[in-house]
Parts: C-alpha cells; sequence; structure tokens
C-alpha cells in the first residue's frame, strides 16, 4: 500500500460527504413546488368570478430526467469513494496496531508529528514517530 492511497482515502472521504450533500441539494430542487392563485368564472351564465389555487414545479419533464441523470452519476461517485475508503481501512487491519494509531493520527487527522508522539506516549518524538512511519512505508 502505498502512501498515495492515504491520500485518495481522505480525498474519498471528503468526496463521499461533498457527493451527499450534492445529492440533497438535487432532491431538494426537485422538490420545489409553486403556488399562486388564479381568476376565473363559470363559463355558462351567470359568469361568477371565482379564484382557483394552481400548484406545480418549475421544471420539465426533461428537467426532471436530467436531475434523476445527475443524481445517478453522483451516486456512482459516491460508490466509487466508498470502495476507495473501503479497500484502505482493509489494508489498515493488517497494519501493526501502533501504525495504525500512528497512520490514524497524522493521515486522517492531520496532527503534527509532535502531537501524534505525545498521542502514541511511551517517550516518543516527533522524529522518532516520523522516522519510524517514512520505514513502514518505505518497507510497504
Amino acid at each position: 500500500m502505498e502512501k498515495k492511497i492515504l491520500a485518495d482515502y481522505m480525498d474519498a472521504m471528503e468526496l463521499i460527504k461533498e457527493t451527499e450533500e450534492d445529492i440533497q441539494k438535487l432532491k431538494k430542487r426537485r422538490k420545489t413546488v409553486i403556488q399562486t392563485n388564479v381568476k376565473g368564472s363559470n363559463p355558462n351564465f351567470p359568469y361568477q368570478a371565482q379564484h382557483f389555487r394552481t400548484i406545480g414545479t418549475t421544471f420539465t419533464y426533461q428537467d426532471d430526467r436530467n436531475l434523476r441523470l445527475e443524481e445517478k452519476l453522483l451516486e456512482q461517485r459516491k460508490e466509487n469513494a466508498e470502495k476507495i475508503k473501503q479497500q484502505v481501512e482493509e489494508w489498515l487491519l493488517t497494519v501493526p496496531i501502533r501504525m495504525q494509531r500512528i497512520i490514524k493520527y497524522k493521515i486522517f487527522e492531520g496532527m503534527t508529528w509532535d502531537r501524534v508522539a505525545a498521542k502514541i506516549g511511551r517517550r516518543a518524538t516527533g522524529d522518532n514517530v516520523r522516522k519510524e512511519f517514512e520505514r513502514f512505508m518505505k518497507k510497504n
């Protein structure tokens, strides 16, 4: 597993969040309903003025098809990002526990090496943890 895949994991996590937000926006757009009142009368004598309430959407059938297609593409993007996430998480289970913690703190949470060392404890220093991580990544 390369360091690049860990960066891909972070991008995949962000992409999942952004895609879910985009899907929610699309669903909200499809649910947009406009209401208005119109005047009319009976077509026969005696003509009586009446008010009617109309409700509808602002988009056409073609717009709805486009929204559904766009939503489908967003769902596919989300699935691909989730596959990357799952691959990294499966790989992470094969890594020693100490390295799992280092990767979690440094890569996933973006901590500094000194902060990672403080979380690891046991007299670890930022440089020691960084070198341990670099040796591990070189070996794998």
